[in-house]
């Protein structure tokens, strides 16, 4: 792998059954890019992004995916490599993925056990520089002042912006975030996204991110990457989504799909 190609997916096929999720999927993601994975629902875009750790297994042939230039997957086999790989990539959900009757601070900190084992975690035997990075983590996303509550009192942003400072105690050099403003108010959800664009911009983190609303591709992702039936149909500048071009990606009533109800 070319050294700055930090996620490489060659012919990747993935079927569920008679469905086929995808389609023959290529894609190289560089270093520091944000990248909106777009297209309609079953389209694949969530897939494509879980297969990408491995998280999804693609289907056996001449697949392949590997990414920080290790193998994640090749031949319809995860590779033994895939460890390696997710501890230096984030993983984002769409439903948060804390635990509800921790403190935001002990699920920032999960992001540790790669480092320090899960049963000095399970314990809370932080080290120092550890509970620090933690804290700075959640100053960073602006959560701080809610470290001490249960993810169960908050909001679905302030969870979502905690799953991002998990993965900056983690030590992330690329975060994957599949539909993580899915669930959340427009209010919320821009939040989320600037949290996304300001790490990709000023720490230089690989930012890959599946999106439903059109709108927020445009706004923080220079590039974008729109699937359709299991297929890449279009791979370039967010800004040459033209209308004609998502008319065709989504059908006519994509315009439901922007938040503001228009182009940017």
């Amino acid at each position: 792998m070319i050294p700055d190609v930090v996620f490489a997916a060659d012919q990747v096929q993935k079927s569920f059954g008679a469905r086929r999720a995808l389609a023959g999927v290529s894609l190289r993601v560089m270093r520091g890019e944000m990248v909106a994975l777009i297209g309609p629902s079953g389209s694949g875009k969530s897939t494509l992004l879980r297969a990408l750790t491995g998280l999804v297994r693609i289907d056996p042939g001449a697949g392949r995916i590997e990414a920080m230039g290790l193998t994640v997957q090749q031949n319809g086999k995860v590779s033994d490599q895939v460890q390696a790989v997710r501890k230096r990539v984030g993983f984002i959900f769409q439903q948060f993925n804390l635990v509800p009757r921790l403190t935001l601070f002990t699920n920032t900190m999960i992001g540790a056990l790669g480092r320090i084992g899960t049963w000095r975690g399970l314990f809370g035997r932080w080290p120092a520089e550890d509970k620090a990075k933690g804290m700075a983590a959640l100053a960073r996303v602006g959560v701080a002042d809610y470290a001490g509550q249960r993810a169960s009192t908050l909001s679905g942003g302030q969870q979502q912006r905690g799953a991002i400072a998990r993965t900056l105690v983690q030590g992330a050099e690329a975060v994957l975030a599949d539909e993580p403003v899915a669930s959340l108010d427009p209010v919320s959800a821009r939040k989320v996204m600037q949290t996304l664009y300001d790490l990709n911009r000023e720490d230089g983190l690989t930012v890959i991110v599946t999106l439903h609303q059109v709108d927020y591709a445009l706004r923080y992702c220079p590039r974008s990457v729109a699937l359709k039936d299991g297929k890449v149909v279009y791979d370039g500048p967010s800004t040459g989504l033209t209308q004609a071009l998502l008319v065709d990606i989504y059908g006519p009533e994509f315009e439901e799909l922007l938040v503001d109800g228009a182009l940017a």
